[in-house]
């Protein structure tokens, strides 16, 4: 969807050029999801060292030579650092970021340990692989996904990406939430496209769409009477171009997961009303192209 508003307002017609940048957007998410998941385990990282130097100074205290170390002994953050699927797709990936901008992972890291989670989570001398997980689950959501600076920098970095944060934050929350004790594999590095047909699905709906802007605008412009066309958003129009476009030209879709989807993509990306618009748009349409037997599903479509 935001690779063809980009297509409208740039007025390019380069449908190969546009279907490259597609796809390396598309890959670019897999770094985000890396950076951003490795903020986890490097500032158990920064802490280690902390803590290290804190016991080599000078003057050292008795709380810098004997540290609580439960924060670097959670199991989850351990648990993490040892993955081997993200170790493998980290260095693949070449994802270094906080190698050079640590900075940003030390003030992270100073406004966890000024926090109540980080705190109550010290001074509780009960320890647990549920409870660690709780405690990542809790600075994860509260204080890194929310971090302004984190977003900031991640929005500077790839601009692209200020749509893909959110979705890659709820994604990895909820992996994290699954990790199982002793088993390694209830962790792995999600994989871009789940096989080659969800890749090449990616491309036919962007072509497909494109090439039939007319014909699928012509669709719904005379079902929206009390709409004057030229004040339904750009963003909409596109929604209903792509929802229109499953519906006649992917038969193996089916019709309340087309609906469905594009209901939760106008919630997100789309105005208030959104929703509501295109919800009744594509309720009547597909009323209209049963009457007409205009819809043509098969197998998994039909259901």
């Amino acid at each position: 969807m935001q690779i063809i508003y980009a297509m409208h307002q740039s007025g390019s017609e380069d449908l190969e050029k546009e279907e490259k940048f597609l796809f390396s957007s598309l890959e670019s998410i897999q770094d985000l999801y890396l950076i951003v998941v490795s903020t986890l385990i490097e500032i158990k990282k920064k802490e280690e060292v902390f803590l290290e130097k804190a016991s080599k100074k000078h003057l050292a205290t008795a709380e810098d030579l004997k540290p609580n170390r439960k924060f670097i002994a959670n199991k989850v953050l351990q648990f993490l650092e040892d993955n081997n699927s993200l170790s493998i797709a980290l260095e693949n990936r070449k994802i270094n970021n906080w190698s050079q901008n640590d900075d940003l992972i030390l003030i992270i890291l100073d406004e966890i340990k000024k926090s109540a989670i980080y705190q109550n989570y010290l001074a509780d001398t009960s320890s647990s692989f549920e409870a660690d997980k709780k405690f990542v689950a809790d600075i994860f959501t509260e204080l890194i996904a929310s971090n302004e600076k984190l977003y900031d920098y991640l929005e500077d970095f790839r601009i692209t990406w200020v749509d893909d944060i959110p979705l890659v934050n709820t994604n990895l929350l909820k992996q994290l939430k699954h990790i199982e004790e002793h088993n390694g594999k209830s962790f792995s590095v999600l994989p871009l496209y789940k096989d080659t047909e969800d890749k090449d699905f990616a491309r036919d709906l962007f072509r497909k769409t494109v090439l039939n802007e007319n014909d699928l605008a012509k669709e719904y412009i005379d079902r929206t009477p009390n709409w004057d066309p030229e004040r339904i958003s750009e963003v909409d129009t596109i929604m209903l171009k792509m929802a229109i476009c499953e519906f006649l030209k992917f038969p193996s879709i089916p019709i309340k997961v087309t609906i469905n989807e594009y209901l939760e993509i106008a919630k997100e990306y789309a105005t208030p009303k959104s929703s509501i618009f295109i919800n009744g748009i594509l309720d009547n349409l597909v009323k209209d192209f049963q009457k007409t037997d205009k819809l043509k599903k098969t197998g998994r479509g039909l259901m």
